[in-house]
């Protein structure tokens, strides 16, 4: 009887979860369509990602089963936990976290893009796997754009030359930027770094020519307290977690 009880208990819990989850989409949907039209754009070119860090599988499938495509992972062993019991046909599956080259061999054949790229022995070790496996891995490059001393990425000043570099690189398909800024800034300022992650974004794509393998198809930044001022400001893939999912443990 305690196990019934338990178990009437574990379901409407999930189904809880599973309305917040749909009545926060909305939200999303429309603030992003919202600050798409404003800028000028289709809403359908905005990429929403759900950033699932300690998300439950269960919750996850709920999110992917209405109409959300793209999940993001923090950490590689999180990832390879989920991965067999994620509904994964016709979805897209990103490591948005730091990458330890000791962790590529994990990952690499189980997403289609590694947003965290941020160094040549990263990239290399990508690269390698991939085509091990007779694969490319798509790949954004982080950007510290911030400066930070505690956060992975490479710093502005170096990006081109990075993406110039890897981007030679059999198996690895550079698509562009990803950028967290400083958490702690008012949004004045974090609007003023999304400004300059994007004139970054549109200056290495001028730069492109035939000769150079990479593209700038993505622009990766805006997550749950910042992701419609990303839009206006020229963000083309959003990565919302606790917006979506609300409050989590991280601990």
């Amino acid at each position: 009887m305690e196990n019934s009880l338990a178990d009437v208990s574990v379901t409407q819990e999930l189904a809880a979860k599973f309305h917040d989850v749909e009545e926060n989409l909305k939200v999303i949907r429309f603030n992003i369509e919202e600050a798409a039209v404003k800028s000028g754009r289709n809403p359908d070119d905005v990429i929403l990602m759900a950033v699932t860090k300690t998300v439950p599988v269960e919750v996850i499938n709920h999110a992917l089963s209405l109409g959300i495509d793209y999940m993001g992972e923090n950490r590689v062993q999180e990832l390879n936990s989920k991965y067999d019991s994620l509904t994964r046909e016709g979805k897209h599956i990103h490591l948005i976290g730091h990458l330890q080259t000791n962790k590529v061999k994990q990952v690499v054949g189980k997403v289609e893009m590694i947003q965290s790229v941020d160094s040549v022995r990263v990239a290399q070790a990508i690269a390698t796997r991939s085509c091990e496996l007779g694969i490319v891995t798509n790949a954004l490059v982080e950007v510290n754009i911030g400066n930070e001393e505690n956060k992975s990425g490479v710093s502005p000043e170096e990006a081109y030359d990075l993406i110039c570099q890897i981007s030679e690189f059999d198996g690895l398909n550079i698509q562009g930027l990803m950028a967290i800024p400083p958490a702690d800034c008012e949004i004045a300022q974090t609007i003023k770094y999304f400004d300059e992650i994007y004139k970054l974004f549109i200056d290495i794509g001028s730069k492109n020519t035939h000769n150079n393998r990479y593209t700038m198809k993505h622009l990766s930044m805006g997550m749950s307290a910042d992701y419609a001022e990303a839009i206006l400001h020229g963000s083309t893939m959003v990565r919302v977690g606790t917006s979506l999912f609300g409050r989590r443990n991280y601990r």
